[in-house]
């Protein structure tokens, strides 16, 4: 074995309003099974060829996947987990919002698993939420479009849900064949097509005053997505895997950068027999994805439960040093002559920048391309600032989209010396993921 080692977290707000507003009438799905706490036993990741049911009546189509849908750990310091690479191309277990995982660092700590090979990595699960694993960072222009892994850390502490389920969404390209292209590839008479948990349109199925959460992930390639969940009210609870302080979805509406997500309680008020639809929108036409249908069994409580409080903090402090901040400007898109493709990136590559462990770091981002850019930070989350630099929004992140020619300024506290992947790309299904790395000392 190798050792390898208050509404949305990704529109911006001058577009959430012109995104969401041709949201019309929703639908919502039947979720993935539970999977039991894995605790510390060793899981084995298999990355290899699956299939999905694409069309009606038409054979499934080929993709790549892992032979798991999900994982469900416990909290730990330590978390060791095998990988079995059975693609036909060499494949780094790309992590999303786990911090301070530097062992597994894809390209950087973690080395590529070359076709039938294998290895172990050790990551820090120190923080419970949602987050997600792929393949797909030396995807691009592959034979096959892979699926992500979604992942989730258990509080130690209850929390007050009667159910708890994954949405997660994922967008295909389909040839006339009913073959699926990876991103990268020309889109020329291909077909779109969306799936909930490896499904087309989907129903949960809930019963009066039942209380659900939601573990909505955006698996989609490059797309922002803005989700509306009609009749029901979407209390958000955490983003990209941090508790937030809880605020409602305006009109039961949110959105998402791909990689990003959000957990929301929904409490069903509906009466018996009810269907509320759920609404996916790409920024160009809204579309039913799901269904959340009220079932004629007896309610899950004699009345509507009471405000959920917070999810129990993380251990990140609230506060951000920012008179003394380090600040460094970032270009993303524009023309890409200094950033990096994956299967070209190495090391030696100068960083972004440099920062001082225990500070505080200012980053002003700004989008040179002429479509919506999305930005990544690997090993920390962050605080997206207000305009004048003098507070942020009650969330911690770790992706943002960024409009054509918009700066962004967000912050985080250096806490994990190490050497980080940024990941950017451009909300278009052939433009290219593109890397630089920063180190934390």
């Amino acid at each position: 074995m190798v050792r390898i080692g208050r509404m949305s977290n990704s529109i911006p707000l001058t577009r959430r309003r012109e995104f969401l507003a041709g949201f019309g009438a929703m639908a919502i799905a039947s979720a993935l099974p539970a999977h039991p706490a894995i605790g510390r036993r060793t899981p084995l990741l298999q990355a290899g060829v699956g299939s999905i049911r694409l069309r009606q009546d038409a054979p499934e189509t080929p993709v790549w996947a892992f032979a798991a849908p999900n994982l469900r750990f416990e909290r730990a310091d330590e978390q060791e987990i095998a990988f079995e690479n059975g693609l036909p191309i060499p494949a780094v277990l790309n992590w999303r919002g786990i911090p301070g995982a530097r062992a597994a660092e894809p390209l950087l700590s973690q080395t590529a698993v070359a076709p039938n090979g294998s290895g172990t990595l050790e990551i820090p699960l120190r923080h419970a939420g949602t987050f997600v694993c792929d393949v797909r960072l030396l995807g691009d222009g592959a034979a096959r479009p892979s699926r992500p892994l979604p992942l989730v850390v258990a509080e130690s502490e209850p929390v007050a849900v009667d159910r708890d389920e994954f949405f997660l969404v994922e967008d295909w390209r389909l040839r006339p064949d009913g073959t699926a292209i990876a991103p990268g590839g020309e889109t020329k008479d291909t077909e779109l097509a969306y799936t909930v948990n490896g499904v087309k349109s989907p129903d949960f199925i809930a019963r009066t005053n039942e209380r659900l959460r939601f573990r909505f992930i955006n698996g989609c390639q490059r797309s922002v997505i803005g989700l509306k969940l009609e009749g029901q009210e979407v209390r958000v609870m955490a983003l990209d895997g941090y508790p937030a302080e809880p605020f409602l979805a305006r009109n039961g509406a949110f959105a998402v950068p791909p990689g990003g997500r959000v957990d929301a309680f929904v409490d069903v008020a509906s009466q018996p027999g009810s269907i509320s639809p759920i609404l996916l929108h790409d920024g160009k036409q809204a579309r039913p994805v799901a269904r959340l249908i009220t079932s004629n069994d007896p309610p899950a409580h004699d009345k509507p439960l009471p405000s959920a409080p917070p999810l129990p903090q993380n251990g990140t402090s609230p506060m951000l040093e920012l008179k003394n901040a380090s600040r460094f400007d970032l270009i993303v898109g524009g023309p890409p002559s200094d950033w990096i493709a994956p299967t070209k990136f190495a090391a030696s590559a100068p960083p972004a920048f440099r920062a001082k462990a225990g500070r505080t770091v200012v980053l002003a981002l700004t989008n040179r391309a002429e479509m919506t850019t999305v930005f990544n930070l690997h090993g920390h989350h962050f605080r997206l600032l207000d305009r004048l630099d003098d507070g942020w929004k009650p969330f911690w992140l770790d992706s943002l989209a960024i409009d054509p020619g918009q700066t962004q300024r967000i912050a985080f506290a250096a806490e994990f010396a190490g050497r980080w992947l940024i990941e950017s790309v451009a909300t278009d299904w052939t433009a290219p993921r593109l890397l630089k790395w920063y180190s934390v000392e």
